[in-house]
């Protein structure tokens, strides 16, 4: 009997979803129109910030947060190695120089004493006193900022949190609760809405910060980099001018109002990535499963984009991978380190970090999504099982 596919994840669309959309499509703006303020506005109420600029993909968005924090040629960015190119492609869009650093082994977030010494090493070559570290919340655990806030002060290194797994996770610090994009720690976090995302627009990003400055320019260069100085009140309404070299990177009002529906069920979708992360670490943490793989931390602040398990026999990971998709049961590498891949190994050389080469070569991201059935999720488990048994 073939089974139904469980994709590792996957959107939740409701109706109210649809006729948000439906809506739009009848209205006399398909984009540049209300729903882009009307989703910004949802997204600062949501996560507490002061500034939301959204923008067509997450992959925009750090492009945008960097230019907008001043990021040239004669910067450096550090990123972690477990993390999507994008964090570091974005880098290099700008020219600036990339260096990748160590991850924690068991959680793939950016190592603070990686970080440091990345920043050891490249300080008597910086080219600018304007240089950014990029710590990834990855898989919905928020990353080390304040650490990371420490290190860089010291030398100038201004952080920027690619938040893309992240919206609604917390953590604490010195008994204080803060969360992943509020601008606690980073000058300014990414967010992205693509379809596997916790907000899904089809596609999409937004720049989150506390700072007005950073936001204008991105603002501005999301939109080719024109400024339009004038209202309806003044002489010349329709003046407008090309302040910088920006970039077409406009949301449409379609997206953005898949958007809003979508916030409007973010608290609902965080509950549901936890409950099922909790009945996976449940069971998980437990024979015969402990003898074969660990389950990730739990962590009542993590928002669970990702639930990533390591298999202790690293040779069976990929085993692991083929057996379940025999059985319709989908799962995903999360990530191939950054340094791995042939652009990155032609322009950093070979490298090869202890902890994200642990990470890497034993992660697999099995299915959480919030429409996960208990019936699905029970599919996930017995194949584990089964594979387990088998060997």
């Amino acid at each position: 009997m073939i089974m139904d596919p469980i994709p590792y994840s996957r959107q939740s669309i409701n109706e109210d979803d649809i006729a948000m959309v439906t809506d739009t499509m009848g209205s006399d703006f398909l984009t540049q129109g209300p729903k882009i303020n009307e989703f910004e506005r949802a997204i600062e109420k949501e996560l507490g910030v002061n500034y939301a600029v959204t923008c067509s993909s997450g992959t925009a968005a750090l492009h945008l947060a960097y230019s907008a924090a001043g990021i040239n040629s004669d910067s450096l960015g550090i990123v972690p190695a477990i993390t999507f190119v994008a964090t570091a492609n974005a880098l290099r869009y700008l020219g600036a120089e990339v260096r990748i650093c160590d991850v924690d082994p068991e959680t793939g977030l950016i190592c603070p004493d990686a970080l440091e010494l990345e920043i050891k090493k490249a300080d008597k070559s910086l080219k600018s006193g304007n240089n950014i570290s990029v710590p990834v919340s990855f898989a919905g655990r928020v990353a080390p900022l304040s650490v990371c806030a420490d290190i860089g002060q010291k030398k100038n290194f201004t952080v920027i949190e690619d938040a893309s797994h992240s919206p609604g996770a917390w953590t604490e610090d010195g008994g204080t609760k803060y969360n992943s994009a509020s601008g606690h720690y980073a000058l300014a976090s990414t967010l992205s809405f693509h379809p596997v995302k916790h907000i899904c627009a089809g596609e999409g990003g937004a720049v989150v910060t506390n700072d007005s400055e950073l936001a204008q320019r991105a603002n501005r260069l999301r939109s080719h980099g024109i400024n339009r100085p004038y209202n309806e009140s003044d002489e010349m309404p329709w003046y407008y001018e090309q302040i910088d070299l920006g970039w077409n990177y406009r949301l449409t009002d379609l997206q953005a109002s898949l958007g809003i529906s979508q916030i409007s069920r973010l608290k609902d979708f965080l509950l549901k990535r936890k409950e099922i992360a909790k009945r996976y670490d449940q069971i998980l943490s437990k024979k015969p499963f402990t003898d074969y793989i660990t389950p990730p931390p739990y962590d009542d602040g993590h928002a669970w984009h990702l639930y990533v398990i390591q298999i202790l026999e690293k040779k069976h990971r990929n085993l692991a991978y083929k057996f379940l998709k025999e059985r319709n049961i989908f799962t995903q590498i999360h990530y191939i380190p950054v340094y791995r891949h042939p652009y990155y190994k032609k322009l950093l050389g070979d490298i090869k970090l202890h902890g994200a080469e642990s990470y890497f070569e034993s992660c697999l991201s099995i299915p959480l999504f919030p429409d996960l059935t208990v019936q699905e999720q029970d599919r996930v488990i017995e194949g584990l099982e089964l594979f387990l048994e088998k060997g």
